[in-house]
């Protein structure tokens, strides 16, 4: 009995005239052989290109953005510092004028002491005269 089926060389002749037609098949539908596909290509660099430009801006926005509040901080921060020194310099000079006050009264409960004494000399020497002058 003669064997009528499909030798291995006919199998491996339509394996290999399929492998072709699948080859051309999948050439046929690359996008490089599309006349649109250089312009979709176009197209869509510069929609990465927009998109890359638009990231840079919102970038060099969220920069601006930090310096501009490290120099409010900054701003901030010298405010403080001069608002302390206005301050401590208020306080030591309200010291100061306070201590000059106090030696000021002292002074002068000091010189009214002494007008004080005077008066009581005084009077206490006009007594002694007036009875000196009443023994005479």
């Amino acid at each position: 009995m003669k064997n009528y089926g499909p030798g291995i060389a006919d199998r491996l002749g339509a394996a290999q005239k399929a492998k072709q037609a699948r080859l051309k098949k999948v050439a046929a539908i690359d996008p490089t052989n599309d006349p649109e596909f250089a312009a979709r290509q176009a197209k869509r660099k510069a929609q990465a290109e927009e998109r890359e430009a638009r990231a840079a801006e919102r970038k060099a926005a969220r920069e601006a953005e930090r310096a501009r509040k490290a120099e409010e901080k900054a701003a901030a921060e010298a405010a403080r510092l001069a608002a302390e020194q206005a301050a401590e310099e208020a306080r030591i000079r309200a010291e100061k004028e306070e201590a000059e006050r106090l030696v000021a009264e002292a002074a002068a409960a000091e010189q009214a002491a002494i007008d004080l004494e005077a008066q009581q000399k005084a009077a206490r020497d006009a007594r002694y005269a007036a009875r000196k002058a009443r023994r005479k």
